[in-house]
């Protein structure tokens, strides 16, 4: 059976960042269309030496893409939110900041003891994280999975979470844990689901041993549950 024609969204240029960058935004309808319907937001290439999670987001929509609108849960996905990071092949932005300590948490803080994890001069400093913030307010999507490399595992963060998360443990054979297993203040699951009850899935891809080729087999059969639950489609209306 060949899909409907889908009416999937391109914004080429949603946000720049300090260097007036642009960063890219997809979703499966125009936004306009998506502020009632808590869309699930994918965000690849957080930080910008994790190449494998800007892979995996790009691989979800080119999967997207083939898929008929009426059976997949409405969705927002950047492939890239720390496009300045990636061409550097550095963990922070343009300005050096760690994207994932710079949301607007109840726990941000301005210490840190690694400079790779540089939480900005203030929460919310950075373009790319002012723009994750907006979509939060404006769309308030009923989980929000990020896509990073480090130890491979499944972080599961809220009871909410843990459905689509044993879904991507299962599909990949990677450990699902509550925790990334040290303090992160100012992360997107600290703002996320400790102060907005959001849902937040972290996938760690292997930096170790990196094959770019077998991460979307490893995660298709659990991104196709996720993106094909019919009763998140209901939960949603």
């Amino acid at each position: 059976m060949t899909p409907s024609l889908n009416r999937i969204a391109h914004i080429e240029s949603w946000k720049k960042t300090s260097l007036g960058t642009p960063i890219e935004l997809f979703s499966s309808r125009p936004l306009t269309e998506l502020r009632d319907q808590k869309p699930l937001l994918l965000i690849g290439g957080v930080h910008g030496d994790e190449p494998e999670g800007v892979r995996l987001a790009r691989e979800t929509l080119s999967w997207l893409k083939t898929q008929d609108e009426n059976v997949i849960v409405p969705w927002i996905l950047i492939p890239s939110l720390n496009v300045d990071g990636l061409a550097k092949k550095t963990r922070g932005n343009a300005r050096g900041v760690d994207l994932n300590r710079n949301y607007p948490s109840a726990d941000w803080t301005p210490k840190f003891e690694k400079e790779r994890y540089f939480p900005g001069p203030a929460p919310a400093s950075e373009p790319e994280v002012q723009g994750i913030v907006e979509l939060i307010r404006d769309f308030k999507p009923r989980l929000i999975i990020h896509c990073h490399s480090w130890n491979p595992c499944i972080v599961g963060t809220g009871p909410r979470a843990q459905m689509d998360a044993k879904r991507l443990s299962e599909s990949s054979g990677y450990e699902l844990v509550p925790e990334i297993g040290y303090p992160t203040p100012g992360s997107l699951s600290r703002y996320g689901w400790h102060d907005l009850s959001i849902p937040i899935i972290c996938i760690e891809e292997d930096d170790k041993n990196p094959d770019f080729d077998a991460i979307w087999p490893r995660f298709q059969t659990g991104m196709t549950a996720v993106f094909k639950d019919r009763s998140l489609r209901e939960e949603a209306k």
